[in-house]
């Protein structure tokens, strides 16, 4: 695979710090219920989870500002939250890592979105999700709009994280896109496929495996058809780089309609998956605005997406422990 020194990413590591990057996107609250299931229920066959903790962590476009947060740097946040108890604690999570909750938009019309996840013996059991899901009316895609604007003129990148729970929306990403290009600032997309053909003008857009499928409309089952996907995702989206995360076959960069990056994975355990692609378009974002090559910059997320699916439930990575994946990689390797 392609090499990123330990001296390098102690560079790029080291610049992450205080940066500026802005998220805009889906906020939400993933509750954690951790427990043992001893038994099955006497009224229906499902386990009975005897409940033994509770956290609370940071879920959605919220999770990359943590994320962004733990590698060093100065995350600005702008979404929606629920009039509700549970909006109180999400922005109470944010003051708890240092972020500033005062541009996140108070929406009347829906719930905090909150997703409640059951484990027993480190095993998922169930999830329940309290969620809106329908686009955000005009005046609070307004208020969105000019936040993102209030702030736009402070940071290094652009983090659009699209959870398709009603705060990414075409008329937003029309406004906010050309602005941010224009100002050179790069701008980094996690997609769903709802929004696709409105991820442009950027500068990548980072589809996990099924993402791309969809969007390419085709299915992805050898390096060919992988390079086609590829190519057609950047014929929807011309002048943007694509990173195809692929779980455990790592992840794909396509630069140009001709050439193709693989990254293998590097994780030494994986546990749990989730929000690792926030932890992926973080790094990224702080790599291109550390100024790192594209490629740099993917090497980079991947190291740090083989941190977090190392860790059970929503989680982060810190730079040393980036930076210990890195030097066990090359301590393993023949030079």
């Amino acid at each position: 695979m392609k090499r990123l020194t330990p001296a390098r990413a102690v560079t790029l590591l080291e610049q992450f710090k205080q940066c500026p990057i802005l998220v805009i996107g889906d906020l939400m609250l993933d509750e954690f219920l951790w427990g043992r299931a001893r038994r099955i229920a006497p009224e229906a066959p499902v386990p009975v989870v005897e409940i033994e903790k509770e956290t609370l962590h940071i879920g959605g476009a919220g999770n990359v500002a943590a994320n962004l947060a733990a590698l060093g740097a100065k995350p600005m946040v702008v979404g929606v939250q629920g009039n509700d108890s549970n909006g109180t604690r999400l922005c109470t999570e944010f003051e708890n890592i240092g972020i500033d909750p005062s541009t996140i938009v108070i929406d009347s019309s829906r719930p905090t979105t909150v997703k409640t996840r059951i484990i027993a013996h480190s095993q998922y059991v169930v999830r329940a999700d309290r969620e809106n899901k329908t686009p955000v009316n005009d005046e609070i895609e307004s208020q969105l709009i000019d936040n993102f604007l209030s702030l736009l003129p402070t940071v290094k990148a652009v983090i659009v994280s699209d959870y398709e729970k009603g705060v990414i929306t075409p008329g937003l990403l029309g406004k906010i896109l050309p602005l941010a290009m224009e100002q050179n600032i790069p701008v980094c997309i996690d997609p769903k496929l709802k929004n696709f053909e409105y991820y442009h003008p950027a500068t990548v857009v980072t589809p996990n495996h099924n993402e791309a499928e969809s969007a390419a409309r085709m299915t992805i089952n050898s390096e060919e058809t992988l390079k086609l996907a590829g190519q057609e995702l950047r014929r929807k989206l011309p002048n943007t780089s694509i990173l195809i995360t692929r779980g455990e076959e790592g992840i794909s960069l396509f630069l140009n309609d001709n050439e193709v990056v693989h990254v293998p994975t590097i994780a030494r355990e994986v546990y749990d998956v989730t929000g690792a692609g926030d932890t992926v378009i973080a790094t990224l974002a702080l790599g291109l605005a550390s100024g790192a090559t594209m490629l740099e910059s993917a090497i980079l997320a991947n190291y740090a997406a083989g941190v977090v699916v190392g860790k059970v439930g929503t989680a982060t990575a810190s730079p040393e422990e980036v930076l210990a994946e890195i030097e066990h990689f090359f301590s393993t390797i023949k030079l």
